[in-house]
């Protein structure tokens, strides 16, 4: 008979990378876990790790099995959490994904005093701006600015996100400051690469309007989009939360070609089909509470400018 300690001990090994790192996670000695996983391979019928003095590695047979016994130790990890909410409690594992300069500057200190107040919540956090796949991925949930159009996930509005084209007073005063969006075709861009050159997109009345600046850079990270832009290498358009700063700083000029760009959310979302759990939308509930609406960085901004 195939037991749950041992599926549990053969990913806690995998994912920990060795055995003996694999039970001071699980809280059990290195004889133990090793018999689990002996356990298991006897009642599989097969092996599922090679192991060596210097590493352990999956088998085939091991490949395979990891997808579905990670699909099972997490739902039964979510079904005791579940059990533990119902009697008020908000407790488990849950992982996120979110882009960096964001988790950097706002999540990170939204999500703190959240993680204090329900300590056994056991929050996994992966801050990073490359595009994750929530489900196949094996996340809970991630956090995005901007557009989400994919139907295998179900989002929630966290917050507004207004952008802001804006450029170093030193570049506008080299190029000339754009008064239009045509004026833009003659400028260097700074785009974001995980959202391309066709980023640039305004309202107008006749509906949306892309513009294609000349590229000039090309980053994947919010802050360093930002100093790129501090630096006089072109024009930049960005989220409020991160260039709101640097504008009021001086360090950015806001440019106004006469048309705002787009409206954006940020966003949380979770794989259709899941049923979130109660944490998450606690997690969700706390941190719409947190960034306001409108969110706290506009409304520094709308103070900074009436103070002006």
């Amino acid at each position: 008979m195939i037991r749950v300690e041992g599926i549990a001990a053969f990913v806690a090994v995998v994912e920990a990378g060795s055995v003996s790192e694999a039970a001071r996670r699980l809280r059990l000695s290195k004889s133990v876990v090793s018999e689990r996983l002996a356990e298991l391979e006897k009642s599989l019928g097969g092996t599922l790790l090679h192991r060596t003095t210097r590493k352990l590695t999956l088998t085939e047979d091991g490949a395979v099995f990891l997808e579905r016994a990670g699909r099972i130790v997490r739902e039964i990890e979510e079904a005791a959490a579940d059990m533990a909410e119902r009697r008020g409690a908000l407790s488990g594992p849950i992982r996120i994904a979110a882009p960096v300069t964001f988790g950097r500057m706002h999540l990170g200190p939204a999500l703190y005093p959240f993680l204090a107040q329900h300590p056994d919540i056991h929050l996994t956090l992966d801050i990073d701006d490359r595009r994750v796949d929530a489900a196949s991925d094996g996340y809970d949930a991630i956090i995005r600015n901007g557009p989400l159009a994919d139907s295998r996930l179900v989002a929630w509005k966290l917050a507004p996100s207004r952008r802001l084209l804006c450029a170093a007073p030193d570049y506008l005063a080299r190029q000339g400051m754009p008064t239009s969006l045509a004026d833009l075709n003659n400028h260097r861009g700074i785009f974001y690469t995980n959202r391309g050159v066709a980023d640039w997109r305004f309202q107008t009345p006749e509906g949306a309007i892309l513009v294609r600046a000349k590229p000039a850079l090309g980053i994947n990270n919010g802050d360093m989009l930002r100093d790129a832009a501090i630096a006089g290498l072109g024009i930049a358009l960005l989220p409020a939360f991160i260039a709101g700063p640097a504008v009021r700083e001086g360090l950015l000029a806001e440019i106004d070609v006469g048309h705002r760009p787009e409206a954006e959310f940020i966003y949380m979302a979770h794989p259709a089909g899941r049923n979130p759990s109660a944490k998450l939308r606690a997690i969700a509930d706390h941190l719409k509470k947190s960034f306001g609406d409108p969110p706290y960085w506009d409304i520094a901004d709308e103070l900074e400018a009436s103070s002006g």
